[in-house]
């Protein structure tokens, strides 16, 4: 998956934002929905990678799965993020699936009114 390709992709979800709300590192893009991050990346970075939220027995058994490819999340809570390999090592199903899995997650998080509002009860 090219970085054009992520930022797209993580951009087609409904009220999803691109911010870079980090002075020390402005290059950091903070992908949000209704002010939460769900996907954090550097996408001039290489390789490219980016953290995602993820529930966490199912980021233990990805870390196991794909050794390497899928680690704890860097500067981030590890128990909940995985920080995600994104040069071509996955298969992009698999890292659209996990972009999506982590908004979805964000958006579980949020009040009822605001999943509502984004058709995501």
């Amino acid at each position: 998956m090219t970085p054009e390709r992520l930022r797209s992709f993580c951009l087609s979800f409904n009220s999803t934002v691109e911010e870079f709300p980090f002075s020390r590192h402005p290059e950091i893009s903070a992908f949000k929905v209704v002010g939460k991050i769900f996907a954090l990346t550097t996408l001039d970075a290489r390789p490219l990678t980016v953290n995602l939220k993820c529930a966490p027995e199912h980021a233990v058994r990805l870390r196991s799965a794909y050794a390497g490819l899928i680690v704890p999340g860097w500067h981030m809570n590890k128990r909940h993020w995985n920080t995600v390999a994104v040069d071509g090592g996955l298969p992009d199903r698999l890292v659209r699936e996990l972009v999506e899995d982590s908004y979805d997650l964000v958006v579980a998080g949020l009040p009822r009114a605001e999943r509502l509002r984004l058709d995501r009860p």
